[in-house]
């Protein structure tokens, strides 16, 4: 079977996956509002092309924290890429490399950071990190990702409590034995005995978390510090002057609080804010080239994409992740020489509309 977009690979992955895995990846909060509206608000977004511009050469390279990626889509923090595909990370991590685009790899991969840097030794790759009770186990994780050559931190910030996702509770979903959190692997063995979230204990997050902890996680790395999970201008402010270097504008996939912001929406004041004094990125609902183009012309400087690196997986591992980066790739080119840009520079907000319906 061809695959021609990434719904596609959607399809593929919903037919194919068994089906509490399935609900897992597609699982919103609550209701799902939020889920859907990340994919809605694209749609509420119209392109304003110019035309006659000689786009016979075009240009999709850009750079995110000084280094050059192929073009503005990278790979978002996701979860347990083993239940997708055997080699999980593994296979993320060489596809992102072999299309030289950014990688963040998730706190709760499947593989080890070792494992990860081992397959793709040339990837550029960022981690996401989230803060515990136990602020030794997130130094611990910290110092090892910073001496193995990941570029930056992406500290989620939107996970004091996990959301609640009606499908995996329904499914008491659970990793199945044969995997792990790698990068704990045998650090929680003396409490298995007790309830377990998301393969580890529950817990073990800190909901105490707060901005005074970006000044501790600076004082153990030298490592760039990037915020995920901000969705207003006065966060943005904050963080901004609290020194992060970056701004991941994202509602967790919808994950987390059903009713707030698709990510695309809270975009646009978050960049007026910021006034191009750090960079900003945003997550959540990016399904087609054009997609990207608009968020590009809303001011983020690159966009990541969660499940469809997981659907992409499910179809062909390494394969099927490259082939979900490439389509996005081709697509986002297309749309730009469509639209009258030669390259990522020209991208602007005369780009767009929003539409009235």
């Amino acid at each position: 079977m061809a695959m021609v977009c990434l719904t596609d690979f959607e399809e593929y992955a919903k037919e194919h996956l068994s089906k509490a895995t399935w609900d897992y990846y597609a699982a919103g909060a609550d209701e799902c509002c939020t889920r859907d509206d990340n994919l809605l608000a694209y749609k509420r977004i119209r392109l304003r092309p110019r035309i006659l511009r000689d786009v016979s050469v075009s240009d999709t390279r850009t750079t995110v924290q000084g280094t050059e990626i192929s073009f503005p889509v990278g790979i978002a923090p996701t979860a347990f890429h083993c239940l997708a595909w055997h080699e999980g990370e593994v296979a993320t991590a060489r596809a992102t490399e072999a299309l030289n685009t950014c990688y963040i790899t998730s706190t709760y991969s499947t593989c080890s950071v070792e494992e990860i840097v081992a397959a793709a030794p040339n990837g550029y790759r960022w981690f996401q990190l989230y803060v515990y009770r136990d602020r030794n186990l997130s130094e611990q994780i910290v110092h090892r990702v910073e001496g193995l050559g990941y570029k930056a931190l992406v500290l989620t910030v939107d996970v004091p409590y996990t959301g609640k996702r009606r499908d995996d509770i329904r499914n008491q979903f659970k990793l199945p034995p044969h995997l792990k959190v790698k990068n704990f692997d045998g650090v929680f063995q003396q409490e298995t005995a007790g309830p377990e979230e998301y393969g580890i204990p529950a817990n073990t997050l800190d909901p105490s978390i707060s901005w005074k902890d970006v000044y501790w996680l600076q004082s153990i790395t030298r490592l760039p510090i990037i915020i995920k999970g901000i969705l207003t201008k006065e966060d943005a402010e904050l963080a901004v002057e609290h020194g992060v270097q970056g701004i991941i504008v994202s509602n967790h996939g919808g994950r987390q609080l059903d009713g707030g912001p698709a990510s695309i929406d809270a975009l646009s004041e978050i960049v007026e804010t910021v006034q191009g004094r750090i960079e900003v990125y945003v997550d959540g609902g990016i399904r087609t080239g054009s997609d990207v183009l608009k968020a590009l012309a809303l001011g983020a400087k690159c966009v990541f994409i969660g499940r469809p690196a997981v659907w992409g997986l499910a179809y062909k591992g390494e394969e099927g992740v490259r082939e979900v980066l490439q389509i996005l790739n081709d697509e986002f080119r297309l749309s730009m020489a469509l639209s009258g840009c030669r390259n990522v520079a020209e991208i602007n907000r005369n780009l767009i509309q929003f539409s009235r319906l």
